[in-house]
């Protein structure tokens, strides 16, 4: 890694995360092609209003953030 590179991460590391968030949307919207992006972006939409319909439905079952967090954890720590 270059050392402008090396003191770019540097600098954006150092924001905060909303920034952060907002600066890795900008460029990865930089990587994907126009045509690429917007299937993409309704390929979501759809996948959202779907996962939207199957809660409404009763068809998901929802995990609290607390249970969920426990299982990842649990997973990671026994590899």
């Amino acid at each position: 890694m270059s050392p402008e590179i090396s003191d770019l991460l540097k600098r954006a590391l150092a924001l905060s995360v909303d920034e952060r968030a907002a600066l890795a949307n900008t460029l990865l919207d930089t990587l994907e092609s126009t045509n690429e992006s917007v299937s993409v972006h309704e390929a979501w939409d759809a996948e959202v209003a779907r996962r939207i319909e199957d809660l409404k439905a009763g068809k998901a079952v929802t995990v609290p953030w607390e249970e969920l967090h426990r299982e990842l954890l649990a997973m990671v720590n026994e590899r």
